[in-house]
């Protein structure tokens, strides 16, 4: 996603943006959608809970110590793979974005 949009990311910094407004950007955008895959997941999983209920062995389908961490998890990957890519798009020279086409 970042890749696709080193141009429009240069076009910000040439305009003033700061190196942090664009790692936020990056950041918000990522986790945004996260959040709501989190959220429809969620769902889905109290939804189906009755459904393997009998699969499961030592803990109830809505256990929420495990959905926690398996929140937790999700989230902190997608911090990570939203943070990366946005530190390197935040050192985007404008010159060389612009130019690049």
């Amino acid at each position: 996603m970042v890749t696709e949009r080193r141009r429009e990311i240069g076009i910000r910094v040439a305009l003033g943006a700061t190196r942090q407004a664009v790692l936020r950007m990056i950041l918000r955008q990522g986790l945004g959608l996260t959040a709501s895959g989190i959220l429809i997941g969620l769902v889905i999983a109290l939804v189906s809970g009755r459904a393997i209920a009998s699969l499961l062995f030592g803990v109830t389908a809505t256990d929420p110590a495990t959905m926690a961490g398996v929140v937790a998890l999700i989230a902190g990957a997608a911090l990570v793979a939203c943070y990366v890519p946005g530190h390197a798009a935040s050192r985007v020279d404008p010159l060389v974005a612009l130019r690049d086409e």
